[in-house]
């Protein structure tokens, strides 16, 4: 048990400081203080130590050094043995029991607009991190508490243990210390590593810092625990920044269908767009002036995948919208808000999840990587934001697709990315008819399409995320009546797959650029 006579309180954040030092005193403990808190600890009325009078050396150097003195560390490191007592009695230091420390705001430092470099630089703690190594460390003698949250849980431990800290729950707070300190340094070190000219993409050290954001009833399956977790300093519009307004509780499926159909809204600006995603993958896409007409285009896409599916929108949803939603068993709808009408439809479905899709918010550039976890390693890319233009594309066979083909060539091709490899679209135009997801061979993707599509193939135009290794693929297109195809183009075999397409007159162009997402 740590006996709590001796605190030194520093923090950053002074939430609940007031009430805290106001039990500590009537607990009969020593407060030792520093700068803005000892100023804000006086005025409140408080009898406080300041650590100058501690270390017998004054604050300098604007505040970087105050608590850097063996006269505070070692009060903190000291373990309560004979020898190391007679030490700190010999040089007249008082252990300190206690260490409530939190941090200069560093990320919300980096999150102001325009803000210099000179500026974050100063908000790097560094006496802050050491007395919070030293407590954790030194945690069988000495409490440590970083997060005003857990303020009440310390006066709970005292009040019902005399005064005292039990050791093992000393040993919590100073693992909770630790990982503190090492998300702090994560930050500071990937906004500095960011500023470095011409710094390679990928460090040799890549530290990631990650909050828990809830944990969640089962993973895949449920037999598998789970925990969704927020990217530390992400303020961008994404699953992990969404406000859930409404229903059930989001399931690990959820939310990661949620993000694909966030994330393909994207591809679609100016125009309301509407995207249902199933298993990872979307079965209808499409835009229109009119965002229930999007939906409805959408949903007919594919009528029976879209049973129980999630419904992603770029636009605020409209009342007839929601009218309907409200038709079909939906797990969930995101999108960047809802009109007052249209949300109370869509609540009367107790419980369908509602997400709102926050704006882009101010905050340091975070590269844009992927990450694909593998057991004892991890895959990190730079994610696939890759835009095809009407003016890039090569056109490779007779004949030269139409205006209107080319629009609809690119609208499928920005949905194909989304689509899991082998990845076969057909469209019409602004609406997706036919989705061919994920098969080891290419031309059972079109089949698998072209099947959804059914009558709907003819005269569709086709998105393949990769080249045809084979022209069965382009022959089996031909046959379901489509007039137009996008791809990569670099096969060996794409004379003879450009000759199968000007045989049925199809017109083809070449992106150079491969969509695969295995």
């Amino acid at each position: 048990m740590i006996k709590v006579k001796r605190v030194l309180i520093s923090v950053s954040d002074k939430t609940g400081l007031i009430p805290l030092a106001g039990f500590l005193t009537e607990m009969g403990c020593e407060i030792l203080s520093t700068g803005g808190t000892a100023t804000m600890l006086a005025e409140a009325g408080f009898d406080i130590i300041p650590v100058s009078d501690v270390t017998h050396f004054p604050e300098m150097l604007d505040g970087r050094v105050k608590t850097l003195h063996p006269n505070i560390h070692g009060g903190i490191l000291a373990q309560r043995t004979p020898q190391h007592l007679s030490q700190l009695k010999e040089h007249s230091i008082t252990p300190i029991d206690l260490v409530v420390v939190n941090l200069y705001p560093f990320e919300a430092t980096v999150s102001k607009p325009n803000v210099s470099l000179e500026e974050v630089i100063e908000n790097i703690d560094i006496g802050g991190p050491t007395m919070i190594r030293a407590a954790a460390k030194n945690n069988k003698f000495v409490g440590v508490i970083v997060n005003p949250a857990s303020y009440k849980e310390l006066i709970l431990t005292m009040q019902g243990n005399n005064n005292c800290i039990p050791e093992e729950i000393s040993f919590k707070w100073a693992v909770e210390a630790f990982t503190h300190c090492a998300a702090y340094d994560t930050i500071i070190s990937q906004y500095l590593y960011q500023q470095i000219p011409d710094a390679p993409e990928f460090p040799e050290i890549l530290n990631l810092t990650y909050r828990k954001h809830q944990v969640l009833r089962y993973g895949e399956n449920p037999h598998q625990n789970a925990a969704f977790y927020h990217q530390v300093s992400n303020t961008k519009p994404c699953v992990a920044t969404a406000q859930q307004i409404h229903g059930k509780e989001l399931s690990f499926n959820n939310i990661l269908d949620l993000n694909y159909a966030i994330e393909l809204t994207k591809e679609f600006k100016d125009i309301p767009a509407c995207i249902i995603i199933k298993h990872n993958t979307p079965c209808g896409v499409a835009i229109s002036k009119n965002q229930a007409d999007a939906y409805q285009l959408a949903f007919e896409s594919d009528t029976v995948s879209a049973f129980g599916g999630i419904v992603g929108f770029n636009e605020c949803v409209t009342t007839d919208t929601a009218k309907k939603l409200a038709n079909i068993f939906l797990e969930a709808v995101a999108a960047p808000d809802y009109e007052t009408e249209a949300l109370e439809i869509l609540k009367a479905k107790k419980d369908l999840r509602i997400l709102k899709i926050n704006s882009p918010k101010l905050g340091p550039a975070l590269a844009e990587i992927d990450m694909k976890k593998t057991v004892g390693g991890l895959l990190v890319q730079n994610r696939d934001l890759k835009q095809v233009l009407p003016e890039q594309l090569k056109v490779v066979t007779q004949r030269v697709p139409t205006e209107e083909e080319i629009a609809t060539l690119l609208f499928a091709w920005k949905v194909c990315k989304h689509v899991k490899s082998n990845a076969i679209v057909l469209a019409q135009p602004g609406k997706t008819v036919g989705v061919g997801p994920g098969q080891t061979s290419r031309v059972e993707s079109v089949k698998i399409a072209v099947g959804k599509a059914g009558a709907k193939a003819i005269g569709s135009c086709l998105a393949s995320d990769a080249f045809f290794p084979f022209p069965d693929g382009v022959e089996e297109a031909a046959r379901a009546g489509v007039k137009a195809i996008i791809q990569p183009g670099g096969s060996m075999r794409d004379e003879e797959t450009i000759k199968v397409a000007d045989s049925y007159g199809i017109a083809m162009v070449f992106t150079g650029v491969r969509h695969f997402r295995h």
